[in-house]
């Protein structure tokens, strides 16, 4: 059997297949219409011999576009998927911090299963989006932002929504200051509205950083510093909510085969 998670997201769509120890991912940009993604992202297993169609593959859908995937064995939520793709890649009791396009997730597991959670308000400046529009704004992408970043000195970036932080912004540009400091502040300001969600769950043992940022070291460091924890990250992070829900998906299919 083939097991196929689709985890179409507000920016980014993942797309995890694992056949016995062999896995595919790959991601694609959802776009404005998720009923296009999820057709793309048929196209894109067929090119590896992956047909949503066939008996021998089972599909689970999760994220913002869900609802999309109508070729979906099973649709699960958000918060299920991310507990279990990041329990995976951790394999034990671990607090997930999931930076998505449209919102942030801190989700605690303990004994294999989600004893807690948190999400941020859809509008707060503390999500991927926010980092993107910035980096628009700075003319570079994300990658670049985070370099200059690293050569800055922070400005601080205060407000909670994205249009007003942005306002700030366009005055720091008007001002004169460097590129390189905007960006430190920007980067700062994120890591410190997750740090704020964050507070609840102090008393975690270990911390990974999954979604749309779980790629870049300096972010972790700044989070890690805001928060007072080590936050590790992993080659694989943007997938934990696909990997989770092929896990998801594979466990309902064996266990309706019983009945």
């Amino acid at each position: 059997m083939i097991y196929v998670g689709i985890d179409i997201g507000s920016t980014a769509s993942k797309v995890v297949a694992r056949k016995e120890d062999k896995r595919y991912e790959f991601v694609i940009p959802t776009g404005w219409s998720s009923k296009e993604t999820a057709s793309a992202i048929v196209d894109k297993l067929k090119e590896n011999d992956i047909d949503v169609n066939s008996d021998e593959v089972v599909v689970g859908a999760t994220g913002y576009g869900r609802v999309a995937v109508d070729f979906a064995d099973y649709v699960v939520t958000e918060i299920t998927c991310h507990g279990r793709g990041g329990h995976e890649m951790v394999g034990g009791n671990c607090t997930i911090i999931d930076i998505g396009g449209q919102d942030t997730k801190i989700i605690k597991i303990e004994d294999s299963f989600v004893s807690d959670f948190l999400m941020n308000d859809k509008c707060s400046a503390g999500t991927g989006k926010f980092i993107e529009v910035m980096a628009n704004r700075l003319g570079v992408d994300i990658n670049d932002l985070f370099k200059l970043a690293q050569e800055g000195e922070i400005l601080p970036i205060s407000s909670l929504c994205t249009v007003f932080a942005e306002s700030e912004i366009i005055n720091y540009i008007g001002e004169g200051r460097k590129r390189s400091d905007i960006a430190a502040g920007v980067v700062d300001s994120v890591a410190g509205k997750v740090a704020q969600l964050f507070s609840k769950f102090a008393n975690s043992e270990y911390v990974v950083l999954t979604g749309g940022l779980s790629h870049s070291e300096f972010f972790a460091d700044s989070l890690s510093k805001k928060i007072k924890l080590p936050v590790h990250t992993s080659e694989y992070g943007r997938y934990a909510g696909a990997l989770g829900v092929s896990l998801i998906a594979e466990d309902k299919y064996l266990k309706s085969k019983k009945k």
